[in-house]
């Protein structure tokens, strides 16, 4: 029987190494090593840093600088560059600033000073004194008002004859007079710029002493009917509060019922409103203030002379003309209610209250007083 004849077995086939010479200095394929990462430059970092600030802060100081001759313009009969006080911070003497707060036409007794306080600053121990002028304080002897005045109505006089320079320039005549010390400047403020001011900083905090009920008119004072209150604490003050706070002195307490009690509640405002602008808050809110006074505040300084006067509004001593030690009651010939002078010589003799006025201020700095402990006379005069 036949059988299938078997095929021959195939031998595998091999290739030639053609390039024997090659494949033995071949080298073994390897993955590249990562890149080493760069160092940070950070001394050019900072570099970059310290110049962006620097252009910030270029920038904000030529803002600051603009918007300061632009309200230099606005309020101040001074130029820009006016520096009248640099000379008297450095020097020995006194400077002393004249603060007026006065009702424009939209309240009654318009351009009488309704407030009038002289700033007296020691360069050689920087501190501040306080003198309260009492707005019935009779004053003789100005050639420019012969028929004589009080003295809250200096203002209003020399305003009506010309203008708000003159009002001021007069005002600071008639207090130099009386006080017997050199007035280096004047500021005054409308009651629309002292609510402005307030609400420009959003309202101010205040430890207000003793709780009172106030009213406006003399009628209603008498019969005891009060228009609002103050709570004694801490009190949130918006700037129409702050006003009726600050000036009023037709009160339910007695010790708040006197030019003295308005002084020192004054004081706790302008302190309350210079403490709303410390910190990281100074420059925004002052230059809130600045625009919120345009209009509103006048002044024979120029701008840096108020940013230097700004570091001394925090008073250290206070100086009151207090009636029965210095001033005394009395009526003048068309039986108004004034205060004159104890021991003048004659009407226009004021060498009384500038002995007094210097006693005070060579003794050291006491804390200011509080109506509420030490209380002041009845309201006589409205």
């Amino acid at each position: 029987m036949a059988t299938a004849a078997t095929p021959p077995e195939k031998k595998p086939i091999r290739m030639q190494d053609t390039q024997p010479h090659r494949r033995a200095h071949a080298q073994p394929i390897r993955r590249a090593a990562p890149r080493p990462r760069r160092k940070a430059n950070w001394g050019r970092r900072i570099k970059l840093t310290g110049i962006v600030l620097l252009a910030v802060v270029l920038l904000v100081v030529v803002l600051v600088v603009q918007r300061a001759s632009a309200f230099n313009a606005a309020v101040s009969t001074e130029s820009t560059l006016s520096m009248r006080l640099f000379g008297p911070f450095a020097g020995d003497d006194r400077v002393n600033i004249l603060l007026l707060g006065y009702p424009d036409e939209s309240h009654g007794g318009a351009f009488l000073s309704d407030s009038m306080n002289l700033l007296s600053i020691d360069p050689a121990t920087d501190t501040t004194a306080l003198i309260a002028i009492p707005r019935d304080l009779w004053v003789e002897g100005i050639p420019e008002v012969p028929q004589n005045m009080k003295i809250n109505e200096a203002f209003a006089i020399g305003y009506f004859a010309d203008d708000i320079e003159n009002g001021a320039d007069l005002a600071a005549e008639a207090v130099g007079q009386v006080t017997g010390l050199a007035v280096d400047g004047w500021i005054t403020l409308d009651f629309p710029g002292f609510e402005a001011i307030v609400d420009a900083v959003g309202g101010i905090t205040v430890d207000n002493p003793t709780a009172f009920s106030y009213t406006w008119g003399e009628a209603e004072y008498a019969t005891g009917a009060w228009e609002g209150s103050f709570e004694a604490g801490t009190i949130q003050l918006s700037g129409p509060e702050a006003l009726s706070y600050a000036r009023n002195r037709y009160t339910s307490e007695v010790a708040e019922s006197s030019d003295f009690a308005r002084s020192v509640r004054q004081q706790r405002v302008l302190q309350a409103i210079r403490g709303e602008m410390s910190g990281w808050q100074a420059l925004p809110k002052g230059l809130a203030i600045a625009s919120a006074l345009e209009g509103h505040l006048n002044t024979n300084l120029g701008v840096w002379d108020l940013a230097m006067l700004v570091g001394k509004l925090d008073v250290d001593q206070r100086v009151e003309l207090s009636e029965d030690v210095i001033i005394r009651a009395s009526t003048n010939s068309i039986g108004q209610y004034v205060l004159v002078v104890i021991g003048q010589a004659h009407s226009a003799d004021y060498s009384p209250l500038h002995d007094y006025i210097a006693e005070e201020l060579a003794n050291p700095p006491v804390p200011p007083p509080d109506p509420s402990v030490e209380p002041s006379e009845p309201l006589t005069s409205p």
